[in-house]
């Protein structure tokens, strides 16, 4: 688990607040909390990397109102949500959009506690994937047009004579683009190119 990542409490109620905190800090995690849901995104701009915790049924802006701005706004931070009985098919909907989890009331301690475990873990591993395309998209800006067309002509698995072909320029000028995107992509091969293009995503 990163030292840095941080769980963010969001409920109206003080005593819940209170309690998770208490919980949360016992067991060394970082924690933050917040009264509602529109205080949490108020602070957005400062808010530490990790996960949140949310209730489902909160004045102002619901838990499941709190998940579908954080995907419009494409913060890859996940949200376990916990809910009181009743509150379960919302729960369902809010997962459908993208939560890793919830909980419903009451909870035992070893309960959310793995819950946030996994919910970190899974956040650390997708910022990690998107440190990694953000890498590999600056890396292709790099290239010149000719450059992505032979990469595209790779990726879609033609040999060097069909890129030739349909670019109109020889087989060792293409030998020649290749050559310079495995250096301006710093592959140590085809195979990696490849990957490096299809980690970047969709059309180049």
């Amino acid at each position: 688990m990163s030292a840095e990542a941080v769980i963010h409490v969001i409920d109206d109620d003080e005593a819940v607040r209170d309690s998770l905190a208490f919980l949360l800090d016992s067991a060394d995690f970082k924690v933050r909390t917040y009264e509602s849901a529109l205080h949490f995104l108020s602070q957005l701009a400062q808010v530490e990397a990790g996960c949140v915790v949310t209730d489902v049924r909160m004045p102002g802006m619901s838990g499941l109102e709190l998940v579908r701005e954080l995907n419009r706004r494409a913060v890859p931070m996940p949200v376990v949500v916990i809910t009181g009985h009743a509150d379960v098919p919302l729960a369902v909907e809010a997962m459908r959009g993208g939560v890793i989890d919830f909980i419903e009331k009451p909870f035992a301690d070893d309960t959310i506690l793995a819950a946030l475990r996994a919910a970190l873990q899974r956040g650390q591993d997708s910022r990690e994937i998107a440190d990694e395309r953000k890498i590999m998209v600056e890396r292709i800006g790099s290239l010149s047009t000719r450059e992505r067309q032979v990469l595209n002509g790779l990726v879609a698995g033609q040999a060097n004579k069909v890129v030739a072909l349909e670019l109109g320029i020889s087989p060792r000028t293409v030998e020649v683009y290749r050559a310079n995107l495995m250096t301006k992509m710093r592959a140590s091969s085809l195979s990696e190119l490849v990957r490096m293009a299809l980690i970047a995503g969709a059309t180049l």
